[in-house]
């Protein structure tokens, strides 16, 4: 690798919940200002996840979150939806003039945790658990999962009967309960089969 090479490291987060949007985070992080305890985010605890989002805002040279809601990921699939929102954080990075001069000439690699790399003009390499081999890809799912989280905690206050700050979305016991009793709310994922089952009663 170019010794002059970034890495601009991509994860995104929610592709498992029955409710909400996917999330992906792009993250160029500053070899001269490095943050400690960067790791896979499902293994960070929310309250040390919250603290690391900070830090990864504060300390990175570019970072930047994105999304597809439920309504995209119905239409285009979920996986295409992962790809997109990937697609669109890198795109939103918040560059300087000198970053942006470095991607112009090459210099930015994106590693994508992952087996699929999204379309995007920069050159791409998919990891396998990248989330715990590459920084900068665990920085991105820390903020792909934190901004997700905090949109699950909104649709709690809109919709409390189902549960959303405790399970997240997924399809907990107690999500299921909620969604026969309650039915579906316009944030759930019609083309998910839990879902999809509620639709054809």
């Amino acid at each position: 690798m170019n010794k002059q090479q970034l890495i601009c490291g991509v994860d995104e987060a929610g592709r498992g919940p029955l409710a909400g949007s996917v999330y992906a985070a792009a993250v160029i992080l500053d070899a001269n200002n490095p943050i400690i305890g960067l790791a896979d985010s499902k293994k960070l605890t929310e309250k040390k996840r919250d603290f690391l989002s900070a830090e990864i805002k504060t300390k990175s040279l570019a970072w930047s979150i994105a999304s597809c809601s439920a309504q995209e990921i119905d239409e285009i699939n979920i996986l295409q939806a992962s790809l997109l929102a990937m697609k669109r954080a890198v795109e939103s990075l918040h560059l300087t003039p000198e970053l942006a001069e470095k991607i112009q000439s090459g210099q930015v690699l994106v590693q994508v945790d992952g087996n699929k790399c999204p379309k995007i003009s920069l050159p791409c390499e998919a990891i396998v658990k990248g989330d715990s081999k590459v920084q900068a890809i665990s920085a991105a799912s820390i903020l792909a999962k934190v901004a997700r989280d905090a949109e699950l905690y909104e649709l709690d206050k809109i919709y409390p009967q189902y549960g959303f700050a405790k399970h997240k979305g997924y399809p907990t016991a107690h999500h299921l309960e909620m969604l026969n009793l309650h039915g579906i709310s316009p944030y759930h994922r019609l083309s998910y089969a839990p879902v999809k089952a509620l639709i054809k009663l």
